[in-house]
C-alpha cells in the first residue's frame, strides 16, 4: 500500500553564498515576522510547522488566566455544591496559600517547581493544613486541565505526605484538672460552654448554635439534640441547619450535673440560644474569643503585652505564678497550670466514654464521627495507653490459659 504524500506548500527561493535555499516567514501575535530557510521544501515545511506550534503555545499561555483569576472562578464553581462553611474554609486557604504565592502568574506557565516553592511557607503550618492546601492545588489544576485551560497538570507528582508539622494530641484533662477548671470559671460566662463540652462532648460550633428548643430537661431521660452549627463570616455569626456530616446530627443523653447546670442557666435566660451575647444573639467570633479569655487569663501560661513608654511600643512578658492574683485584676487568680482549648473539652468527654467501657459504635454515635476509623484511632490511643490496666487484663487472660 502506497504511503500518502503530504502536500508541501510552494515556497520562494533565495541565493545565499552561491547556494539556493527555500524561504518563507511566520508571524507571531505581535505581528513580528521570523524568516525561515531550508535546503529542501520538506525541511522548510517542518521548520514552519515547528515555529507555528511554538507561536500557538506562546499565544495560549498569554491568553490563559492568571492563577488568581482561575482560583476565584474555581471557588465560584464550588459554591454551587459545597456547604457554606466548607466554601469559607476553601476560600481562606486558596487566598492565603495559593493566590498570595502564585496569583499574578499565568496558570498555563506554572511549573511543578513553582508549586513546590509556594508550599515551603505552608510547611511551617500543621500537617492537616499542609495536606488540605495540597489537595486544593491538585483540585484546581485538575479542573483547569479538564477545561483545557492548561495543557499539562504541574501537580501530578506533588503529594501531601510528610509535609507540615505533625500535631500531638493533648492528653485529656484528668478528674482533678476538670474540677479545678470548673472551680475557676464557676459563675463566669464560659461556665455553661465548658460544661457542654465536658459532659456532652459538643464541638465549639455545636455549642454556640445550641438553642433551648433542642434541650429536653423534663423528660424521664434528659437529652439534647444536635441539629445546628455555628460559624462566622466577617465576624458575624451564621447559624446553619446543615451540619458538617450526617453523623453530626444526634441525640445526647445528659448526666445529672449537666442537667442541673442547664436548669440554672435556663431560669435566667431570655435568649433562644443557650450560650448567647447580651442581646440574646449567637456570639460573633470576637465575642467568643472574649468569652474564652476568662479561661486563658487564669492559666500560668507565659504571655506578652505591649505598652508605650517614652513614645515607643515596648513588649513586656509575664510569667504567672500558680495561686497568685493577677497584678492588674485582683479578681483573677492563676489557678490553672495546664492549657485548655475548646477541643480538649470534647476530647476529655470521648476519653471518659472509652475509659467507662462504652463500646466503640456508641462512642462513634455520641461523638458524631462520620468515620469509624476516627473513633477507632482515638479508641486505640486511649484504651491501650494505660499499662496498669493492660497488665491486669492480660494477667486474667493468661491465668485462664494456664487452667
Amino acid at each position: 500500500m502506497a504511503t500518502k504524500r503530504r502536500k508541501i506548500p510552494r515556497y520562494g527561493t533565495v541565493e545565499i553564498n552561491g547556494s539556493t535555499y527555500y524561504k518563507t516567514y511566520v508571524e507571531n501575535l505581535d505581528g513580528k515576522r521570523t524568516i525561515l530557510y531550508g535546503k529542501t521544501r520538506e525541511e522548510l515545511y517542518d521548520k514552519e510547522l515547528d515555529a507555528l506550534e511554538r507561536i500557538d503555545s506562546a499565544t495560549f499561555r498569554r491568553k490563559s488566566p492568571t492563577v488568581a483569576e482561575y482560583c476565584e472562578k474555581w471557588l465560584l464553581m464550588q459554591s454551587a455544591h459545597v456547604r457554606t462553611t466548607t466554601l469559607t474554609d476553601y476560600t481562606s486557604k486558596v487566598r492565603r496559600h495559593i493566590i498570595s504565592e502564585l496569583g499574578d502568574k499565568r496558570i498555563a506557565e506554572v511549573t511543578p517547581d513553582d508549586i513546590q516553592l509556594a508550599l515551603v511557607s505552608v510547611s511551617s503550618k500543621s500537617a492537616s493544613v499542609y495536606k488540605s492546601v495540597v489537595i486544593l492545588y491538585k483540585s484546581i489544576f485538575r479542573a483547569a486541565l479538564e477545561s483545557r485551560v492548561i495543557d499539562e497538570n504541574p501537580t501530578v507528582h506533588i503529594t501531601p505526605k510528610g509535609g507540615g508539622i505533625p500535631q500531638k494530641e493533648k492528653p485529656a484533662l484528668t478528674d482533678s484538672q476538670v474540677e479545678r477548671l470548673l472551680d475557676a470559671v464557676r459563675g463566669l460566662p464560659p461556665y455553661v460552654f465548658i460544661m457542654l463540652g465536658l459532659y456532652a462532648g459538643l464541638r465549639r460550633e455545636e455549642i454556640l448554635a445550641l438553642q433551648w428548643d433542642s434541650v429536653y430537661l423534663d423528660t424521664p431521660a434528659p437529652y439534647l439534640t444536635v441539629r445546628r452549627a455555628w460559624h462566622t463570616e466577617h465576624n458575624r455569626p451564621v447559624i446553619l441547619s446543615e451540619l458538617k456530616t450526617k453523623a453530626a446530627e444526634r441525640n445526647i443523653p445528659l448526666p445529672v450535673c449537666l442537667v442541673d447546670c442547664l436548669r440554672e442557666a435556663q431560669k435566667t435566660s431570655t435568649a433562644e440560644y443557650v450560650v448567647a451575647n447580651r442581646d440574646g444573639d449567637p456570639l460573633s467570633y470576637t465575642q467568643f474569643k472574649r468569652l474564652w479569655q476568662y479561661v486563658v487569663t487564669r492559666t500560668t501560661k507565659e504571655r506578652a503585652y505591649y505598652r508605650y513608654e517614652d513614645g515607643k511600643r515596648v513588649k513586656h512578658t509575664v510569667t504567672p505564678v500558680l495561686g497568685e492574683k493577677a497584678a492588674h485584676n485582683g479578681k483573677v487568680v492563676y489557678s490553672l497550670d495546664f492549657e485548655v482549648t475548646p477541643h480538649l473539652l470534647r476530647h476529655t468527654y470521648i476519653t471518659n466514654l472509652i475509659h467507662s467501657s462504652v463500646d466503640p459504635k456508641t462512642v462513634q454515635y455520641l461523638a458524631g464521627h462520620e468515620s469509624s476509623k476516627i473513633t477507632m484511632d482515638i479508641y486505640a490511643k486511649v484504651k491501650y495507653n494505660r499499662p496498669d490496666e493492660l497488665v491486669v487484663a492480660l494477667g486474667n487472660i493468661f491465668s485462664q490459659w494456664d487452667n
